[in-house]
């Protein structure tokens, strides 16, 4: 099969026995720094990838994504809002929505929460999967009915059936002993568990005993909630719909939960530049194995080049040597490291490692993000052989050839 000569001597270069064993440990410790930054760097990202998301469906999928504020709508203009955004693939579900500060009383504890208003059944679908007592339907059917975690449950001494008292200090009314913050009598119908943040702070009930306990008019709907597909394309969505955005007062996400998410993207950006390098190190090797290289086959280089290889062709055999090592440590270094990502719980149980709780380390493979870890090591490579492949085309073979 016909071979450019510069690619067949270049591979010679590379496969064949080095004279040198200093130049031949060099290159191999090339290899296995690239191999093992990559199974590094491609492990904790993945991982991180998966606690990000585990984070994002544990904790966004309870709250909306973004929230329109506007007093005088009903629900029949929620409705007729959210029309315009049907055909949008990136937005899941449009829903009224109230909330207000609240206050949970038992003979045993006080517990403050965030307490949300559900108008409609198919609003957060994600938590009526993770119901551990009683029924997500029961809030639709039962009046002053309440739904909360199990651990606010515990806290509070409380079982499905049992009443709890719902204060709501930021309305209040005259009594003839003073002002007297809102409240009512509701019965727990429902816990659930998210192994989240979610579970301290959030209850649910329906919307109408929120606004009635925030002394609101029950026809009114204070909010509209959007839930999103991907929670992170809230720029992308404000971006399209400023215009229809523009009558409201909106928030989003980020707002309660921003710092957290930021504070983890940062941290992946930390480790995947110290990870990185790791592997830029191991390139840079490649650079001394191969000015080593040049300066032993200096009476090589100078006698091809009297057979007619021109300054350019001498350039590409160094530079398709030093990408050989380039290369072969990427491929077997992102090889390794997907299959040590995928199988990390397993190699860490196999090892003796567990973790608090049986835990399991979360793994995310995004495939953008694995094509440019694998492309950018390459890059790095083939940049690391430049400088060695134009000092080795700048031999004189007259100089290099005069004693021989």
């Amino acid at each position: 099969m016909y071979q450019p000569v510069s690619l067949f001597i270049g591979l010679r270069y590379s496969r064949a026995a080095k004279g040198n064993a200093f130049i031949s440990f060099i290159s191999f410790f090339s290899i296995t720094g690239i191999t093992l930054g990559l199974i590094a760097l491609i492990t904790v990202i993945s991982v991180m990838n998966g606690f990000e998301d585990k984070l994002k469906k544990s904790m966004l999928g309870y709250i909306p994504h973004i929230s329109l504020e506007n007093q005088n709508h009903t629900l029949e203009d929620v409705e007729q809002f959210a029309l315009q955004f049907q055909s949008d693939p990136r937005i899941n579900h449009i829903t009224p929505y109230v909330k207000a500060e609240a206050l949970l009383q038992t003979s045993a504890e006080i517990r403050p929460i965030l307490l949300q208003g559900v108008f409609l059944t198919e609003q957060f679908t994600a938590l009526q999967d993770k119901m551990t007592q009683g029924q997500w339907q029961r809030l639709f059917s039962t009046r002053y009915s309440i739904a909360m975690s199990q651990y606010l449950a515990n806290k509070l001494q409380l079982r499905v059936g049992d009443q709890v008292r719902v204060i709501v200090p930021a309305a209040s009314s005259f009594t003839p002993v003073g002002r007297v913050p809102s409240q009512r009598l509701f019965t727990l119908v429902a816990t659930f568990s998210t192994g989240s943040e979610v579970d301290t702070a959030l209850a649910f009930t329906r919307g109408e005993f929120v606004s009635r306990l925030l002394k609101t008019s029950p026809e009114k709907v204070p909010e509209i909630a959007f839930e999103l597909n991907d929670a992170f394309l809230i720029d992308e969505i404000l971006n399209d719909y400023h215009i229809h955005f523009s009558q409201f007062t909106t928030t989003d996400w980020r707002a309660t939960q921003g710092t957290l998410f930021s504070a983890v993207a940062m941290e992946k950006r930390i480790m995947s530049l110290l990870l990185g390098l790791i592997i830029l190190v191991a390139v840079f090797n490649i650079v001394s194995a191969l000015i080593m290289m040049v300066g032993e086959k200096q009476s090589e280089v100078a006698i091809l080049q009297t057979l007619g290889l021109t300054p350019a062709k001498i350039q590409q055999v160094f530079i398709v040597q030093g990408l050989y090592n380039g290369v072969l440590g990427t491929v077997i270094g992102a090889s390794l490291g997907v299959l040590f990502a995928a199988n990390i719980n397993e190699i860490l149980a196999a090892v003796g490692l567990h973790f608090l709780g049986g835990v399991a380390l979360p793994v995310l493979f995004e495939p953008m993000q694995l094509t440019l870890i694998f492309t950018s090591s390459i890059a790095m490579s083939f940049i690391a052989t430049l400088y060695p492949a134009a000092k080795a085309a700048a031999i004189r073979p007259a100089e290099v050839l005069r004693y021989e």
